[in-house]
């Protein structure tokens, strides 16, 4: 872990913690219900500084042809995309609907980020390796300060998770827990 600090202004960005992904019947790395109650904790203690929060959800995918069996988007519940109610998603912040595994490309994520003069992200969700990962190599190549709170965020591999978070992560940003980000941005100077 090797959080060295918070800027005056950074922004939380929550990954795909959505009804239809947090209520898969899949093994996870670690518990989803944990993931959605740390990202909910940091939430609250961003918007009580000031700072943005925005959730991301998923509601298409890149139209290339892979491999792997991918889920019939006509097949999905209505409220598939809509996110978890227990996160207490708030109408101040600010939502993000992405159609690729990163959220900002063609979201304008980064637009608004700017906007707000934002030079840090903190990233939580789901999954480790694909949504929170994508998202987090186009914010380093953009040139914000990515933070990873690495207990706020599962895969449904266990190994894919483990390698992101041993391997990448710490490459393209900064690795800490929930707890140590939340202490850390209780003294940081609003």
């Amino acid at each position: 872990m090797a959080l060295t600090k918070l800027d005056p202004v950074a922004a939380l960005v929550v990954i795909d913690l959505q009804k239809g992904i947090v209520g898969m019947p899949v093994p996870t790395a670690h518990p989803v219900s944990e993931i959605v109650a740390r990202a909910a904790k940091l939430a609250h203690a961003f918007r009580e500084r000031g700072l943005p929060v925005v959730w991301v959800n998923v509601n298409g995918r890149a139209p290339g042809r892979v491999e792997a069996a991918r889920p019939d988007p006509g097949g999905l519940p209505m409220d598939w995309a809509e996110l978890a109610p227990e996160l207490g998603v708030e109408a101040s912040d600010h939502r993000v609907t992405k159609q690729r595994f990163g959220a900002f490309l063609g979201s304008g994520l980064d637009e608004y980020l700017r906007g707000r003069r934002v030079t840090q992200i903190v990233l939580a969700g789901i999954s480790t390796s694909l949504g929170v990962e994508s998202t987090a190599r186009s914010a380093y190549d953009l040139g914000y300060h990515v933070v990873f709170a690495t207990d706020g965020m599962t895969d449904r591999d266990s190994e894919a998770h483990k390698h992101s978070i041993e391997r990448v992560f710490r490459r393209i940003g900064e690795t800490d827990t929930t707890d140590n980000i939340l202490a850390m941005l209780r003294r940081t100077e609003p």
